[in-house]
């Protein structure tokens, strides 16, 4: 839907009435006030963006999704536990030489 000339005319002659002709300037002058702190504070955020990229500060912060530092190491093959190692035959558990014999 399109603003055309005759619908402003509209809201004027509403704001009149709502209003009255002494408040107008006042609200006027609001209205002018928050659309300027407005534009302003969309500026100022605009200029955070773009100085902390510009100056090639890294930015603190995590990455996400980062390919060369996986955050599942599911690219990696799964190994299974560590092998244990299994006294040869003829030795007793425990005992400090498995070479011995009782």
């Amino acid at each position: 839907m399109r603003l055309e000339g005759w619908h402003i005319v509209i809201i004027i002659v509403i704001a009149i009435l709502l209003f009255g002709a002494p408040k107008l300037p006042g609200l006027a002058r609001s209205v002018g006030q928050s659309l300027r702190i407005f534009k302003s504070e969309v500026r100022q955020m605009k200029d955070e963006n773009t100085s902390g990229t510009a100056d090639g500060e890294p930015m603190e912060g995590r990455v996400v999704n980062n390919p060369a530092n996986p955050a599942h190491p599911s690219a990696t093959p799964n190994q299974g536990p560590a092998p244990t190692q299994t006294p040869p035959p003829g030795s007793t558990p425990g005992t400090g030489n498995p070479h011995t014999t009782p």
